[in-house]
């Protein structure tokens, strides 16, 4: 006689608050039902304030000794060695995990060859699930004409951070979510134009997709406002470059820069370099704002620049808990027998976080 679901609904509760977190369909297996009755279970008990529900789990709400690593799946993420940018999405993504009822590992890929593919071996080893993954992609050859296919072959599912691959690649078919920098650009340029700013210096990094973008998206847009003439670009530090081991000889000093091309304003990518940047055009005698507003780009530590700095802010917290859910749509189906859905490339706009380091041209 098949037991009533009040019985039933009683032993996943006992099951559950025994192990800290249990699976849907591990649920199903040792009570001989269908994932779906469990899944309808679970949300009653959790109704009632027995268990929790997360992403193909049912949680207790006993508290356990390590809230932050939970009991059940692991999934990984990989991200490059010395890139303080991903720390939020990390957060993000972890906070994501942990209320699906997943423990997030972080794996640091170091920038020599073939680190990331041994970053992602170990984290398969570990017992990793699924996988977000940040490759560094210094050159522009490393991100178009490198094979890629080696994660097409992985038997788990991945999805890529603040990257998208290009169409001719063979891992354009995975999940994918970054920011639209190009969108960041322009709320910049809009921004000092705004006020005023006609020459404008941009001085950016070269080592990342991220960077790339950057530097393109100013060029195209400067152009097409009729200001390329007078917007000069140049690396934001001399170990900004493809190659971090020399000076990069595009580097060039931003205060002969701002004066050669009698520029008003600058944006500076990345806002570390930014701060350093800030203070030697201080130290020349060009006051910021008076003489000179600067944008920084990424907002990791602008506002705290002795003058609070004007920053693109990409969305890095929600990058992380965007790329979580992306995961987790490719790991439900696995594990509830259902297909998955089609490829999603997401991307999320920057917010432009206006503070003390800009100003209307001409009021110094």
């Amino acid at each position: 006689m098949r037991e009533s679901a009040e019985k039933r609904q009683s032993r996943i509760a006992e099951l559950v608050r025994g192990r800290g977190v249990a699976r849907i369909t591990d649920l199903a297996d040792e009570l001989g039902v269908s994932v779906v009755t469990v899944r309808r279970d679970v949300e009653e008990l959790a109704q009632r304030g027995e268990v929790r529900r997360g992403h193909g789990v049912a949680r207790s709400l006993r508290p356990v000794p390590d809230e932050s690593a939970p009991d059940g799946d692991a999934v990984a993420m990989i991200v490059p060695e010395r890139n303080t940018y991903l720390t939020e999405a990390v957060q993000g993504a972890r906070e994501a995990a942990r209320k699906a009822g997943l423990r997030l590992e972080l794996h640091i890929a170091a920038d020599d060859d073939g680190a990331e593919g041994e970053a992602v071996r170990q984290a398969l080893a570990g017992g990793a699930r699924g996988l977000l993954l940040s490759p560094h992609w210094r050159t522009r050859a490393e991100e178009t004409d490198a094979d890629h296919s080696w994660l097409t072959a992985l038997e788990v599912p991945v999805v890529l951070v603040e990257r998208r691959p290009a169409r001719t690649s063979a891992i354009y078919p995975l999940d994918c979510v970054r920011s639209d920098h190009a969108y960041g650009v322009h709320l910049a340029l809009e921004h000092l134009t705004g006020l005023g700013h006609r020459r404008i210096v941009l001085a950016a990094r070269d080592d990342s997709p991220t960077a790339r973008v950057i530097r393109a998206e100013f060029a195209a847009q400067t152009a097409a406002r009729g200001l390329a003439e007078g917007c000069p670009t140049l690396l934001s530090s001399r170990s900004a470059g493809p190659d971090p081991s020399a000076a990069d000889p595009r580097s060039a000093d931003l205060v002969e820069a701002v004066r050669r091309a009698g520029a008003t304003a600058a944006l500076i990518h990345s806002d570390m370099d930014a701060l350093v940047l800030v203070r030697r055009l201080q130290a020349a005698g060009i006051d910021v704002p008076g003489d000179c507003s600067v944008v920084a780009y990424n907002d990791v530590v602008a506002d705290m620049a002795p003058v609070p700095l004007t920053a693109v802010a990409p969305p890095k917290t929600e990058l992380g808990r965007t790329a979580l859910g992306l995961l987790l749509r490719r790991l439900d189906p696995a594990r509830e027998g259902l297909r998955p859905g089609p490829t999603r490339h997401v991307e999320l706009l920057p917010a432009l976080v206006v503070r003390e380091s800009t100003a209307l041209l001409g009021t110094s």
